[in-house]
C-alpha cells in the first residue's frame, strides 16, 4: 500500500485550485509508483500505487493530488472545504484510472454473425476468407455506406465502451481500401469520438488485405498506400499511427516495412499487426523499427519474444480475439511477462473476429486463459496500453499532472472486475475530471 500522499508542484505552489474533490475512496488505485522510463515489466506489473480510506483532487482536467484522506484534508483544506468545491463520495468503492483500448476496429458497417454461426460449424477463419467472407465481406459493405452512417454507428458502440469504463480508445481504419474511403473511416472515427466525448487515437490501416481489384497488383497497392493514402491521412490530420496486417496470406515482411518506413518518415508512429497466423517475424520487425506495440502475437517464436523484452515496443494481447473465435491457444501472456516483455490488453472489437468490446470481460478472459493476476490485467488495461499509444504521460494511471480519467467500481475492490465476468463493473465514469457516465 502507498502511504505518501502525492501532490502537483504547480498545485502546491497556488498557482491552481481545486475543482473537484473525490472523497471516502474505500481503495484508490492510482498506477502512481513513481518516475519510469517505459511501460511496466515483470514484478513492476503487480504495483497499483494503492491508497485505502484515501480521497483525490482535480484541479481543471488533471489530478492534483491522491493519499490517505486524512492526510489530504488537513494539508489543502485545514479551515475546511471550500463551499463551491463540488465534492464527490466513493462510498467506500474503489477508484481506478480509466481504461485504455489500444486497438480496435469500431469504425464499421453491418455485424457478422453469420460467420459466428459458421464457425461454430466447424468452418476456419481462413476458410470463411476464402469463401468470401472475413475482411473482405466488411470492406464491401462499408463501401456502399455514407459517413454519416458510419458516424451514427460508431457513435453507439463508443458510448457503450465508454459506460464500460474506457476512455481511451484507438480506432483503426481498414475496411475502405481505397483512398476516398480509408478517408471516410478516419474522419468518421474522429467525428463519432468528439460526439461520444471519448479520448481517441486513430491509425491508418489500409494495409489490412490486399482489395479484390489489387489481386494481380500487389505492388500496386502497396504503392497506393504509400504514394496516396498515407500522404493524404497524414496532409489532413486525420491519424496518428499507421499500422500493416503483416501475415504470411496478407502483407509479407517486405511489404511491411515499405508501408511502416514510408509511415514513419511522414511521421506517424508505428504499429504491427504480427504474429497472430503464423510465426512470420513481425513481431521482431516491429521492435527493429521502434513501433509503439505488436499486436496479437498467438504464434510468436522465441525470437520475437526476446526482441520484444529487449524493446520498448509493447506487447499488445487480444484474448477476445481467441475466445471468440473459439480457439485454444492464448498468446504467451504469462511467459512473456515473466521474460520481460512489457504487456497490454485490447480489445480487438470488430464486427468479424471479436465482437467484445468490453475491456473488463478482456481482463478476466486475460486472467483465466492467460494466467495474468488481477493487478497486472489492470496495468495492462490502463498504463501499459496507454504506452503502446505514446499516451503514457497524459493517461493511464491517476499520477498528479496527468488527465482526470477515472472511474468509480460498483465494488471496493479492483479484483472483482476479473473475477465477475461478463458484469459491467463500473458505476461512474468522469473524463478530465467531468463525469459523463
Amino acid at each position: 500500500m502507498s502511504k505518501e500522499a502525492r501532490y502537483d508542484q504547480t498545485f502546491l505552489a497556488g498557482n491552481s485550485k481545486a475543482t473537484l474533490l473525490v472523497r471516502n475512496i474505500g481503495q484508490l488505485c492510482t498506477l502512481d509508483t513513481g518516475e519510469s522510463m517505459g511501460p511496466r515489466r515483470k514484478e513492476e506489473m503487480t504495483q497499483l500505487g494503492i491508497f485505502t480510506e484515501a480521497a483525490m483532487v482535480v484541479s481543471g482536467d488533471e489530478i492534483a493530488a491522491t493519499g490517505p484522506e486524512s492526510e489530504l484534508m488537513a494539508r489543502l483544506f485545514p479551515d475546511g472545504l471550500p463551499e463551491d468545491l463540488p465534492v464527490v463520495d466513493a462510498a467506500g468503492r474503489s477508484v481506478i484510472p480509466g481504461f485504455v483500448d489500444p486497438h480496435t476496429h469500431t469504425v464499421f458497417g453491418k455485424t457478422r454473425q453469420d460467420e459466428y454461426e459458421r464457425r461454430i460449424k466447424g468452418e476456419t477463419y481462413l476458410e470463411i476468407a476464402a469463401a468470401g467472407g472475413g475482411i473482405h465481406s466488411s470492406v464491401r459493405d462499408l463501401r456502399g455506406r455514407s459517413e454519416e452512417e458510419l458516424v451514427e454507428l460508431a457513435t453507439v458502440r463508443l458510448r457503450e465502451m465508454l459506460a464500460q469504463g474506457t476512455t481511451t480508445v484507438e480506432i483503426k481504419s481498414g475496411y475502405g481500401l481505397t483512398l476516398a474511403d480509408e478517408l471516410k473511416m478516419l474522419r468518421a472515427a474522429r467525428t463519432a469520438a468528439e460526439s461520444v466525448g471519448v479520448r481517441s487515437v486513430r491509425t491508418c490501416l489500409a494495409a489490412h488485405e490486399i482489395p479484390h481489384e489489387y489481386k494481380d497488383k500487389r505492388r500496386d497497392y502497396v504503392n497506393l498506400v504509400t504514394d496516396e493514402i498515407l500522404v493524404q491521412v497524414k496532409a489532413e490530420g486525420l491519424a496518428q499511427r499507421c499500422d500493416v496486417f503483416c501475415e504470411p496470406t496478407v502483407f509479407d515482411l517486405e511489404e511491411t516495412l515499405i508501408i511502416l518506413t514510408r509511415a514513419r518518415d511522414l511521421g506517424l508512429s508505428l504499429t504491427v499487426h504480427a504474429d497472430e497466423l503464423a510465426s512470420f517475424g513481425g513481431a521482431m520487425l516491429a521492435a527493429r523499427l521502434g513501433a509503439n506495440s505488436a499486436d496479437h502475437l498467438i504464434k510468436i517464436d522465441e525470437q520475437g519474444r526476446q526482441a520484444l523484452a529487449a524493446s520498448n515496443t509493447v506487447a499488445v494481447m487480444l484474448p477476445g480475439t481467441v475466445f471468440s473465435l473459439g480457439l485454444k491457444n492464448y498468446a504467451p501472456g504469462r511467459g512473456m511477462i515473466d521474460q520481460g516483455c512489457a504487456l497490454a490488453l485490447a480489445s480487438d472489437f470488430n464486427p468479424g473476429s471479436c465482437p467484445i468490446n468490453s475491456m473488463p470481460l478482456v481482463m478476466a478472459i486475460a486472467c483465466t486463459q492467460m494466467r495474468l493476476l488481477p493487478s497486472e490485467s489492470l496495468v495492462a488495461s490502463t498504463l501499459n496500453a496507454a504506452w503502446a499509444l505514446g499516451l503514457n504521460d497524459e493517461v493511464g494511471s491517476l499520477a498528479t499532472g496527468k488527465k482526470a480519467d477515472f472511474l468509480i467500481l460498483d465494488g471496493d475492490d479492483y479484483r472483482l472486475i476479473p473475477y465477475r465476468a461478463g458484469h459491467n463493473p463500473v458505476e461512474s465514469v468522469f473524463l478530465g475530471g467531468c463525469k459523463v457516465c
